[in-house]
């Protein structure tokens, strides 16, 4: 017995592209909800994504002239509590600071035929 996918949204025949935010680069396909760091928009905000590097088998060099992806923004936030701790041995030296980057959620509603 062979192992298969489930079959769901992200099957082979719905559109997808690739589009970097954030350092990132996400895989969307039209109805997925992403989580993003950075920005802070309002809750029905519509965000474009410009920086699209594939739509279904097309590529771009790194690009896509033209092609960009849509979505609204459905929750805002803060993301969990990040600690960065800095010591230095023997010397009674310890700092603790802690730090939540604002996060919100988007769903995607479009994304440009290939």
């Amino acid at each position: 017995m062979s192992w298969a996918p489930p079959r769901d949204s992200h099957s082979r025949d719905a559109m997808h592209a690739v589009i970097q935010t954030g350092g990132r680069q996400l895989l969307v396909r039209a109805g997925d909800k992403i989580q993003l760091e950075g920005l802070d928009p309002q809750v029905g905000d519509e965000v474009t994504f410009d920086k699209v590097l594939s739509v279904g088998d097309r590529l771009g060099s790194p690009f896509l002239d033209g092609a960009s992806v849509k979505g609204k923004v459905i929750t805002t936030g803060r993301g969990p509590k990040i600690y960065v701790q800095k010591f230095k041995r023997r010397k009674n030296y310890r700092r603790r600071v802690g730090h939540r980057a604002p996060v919100y959620q988007v769903e995607i509603t479009e994304v440009p035929e290939s």
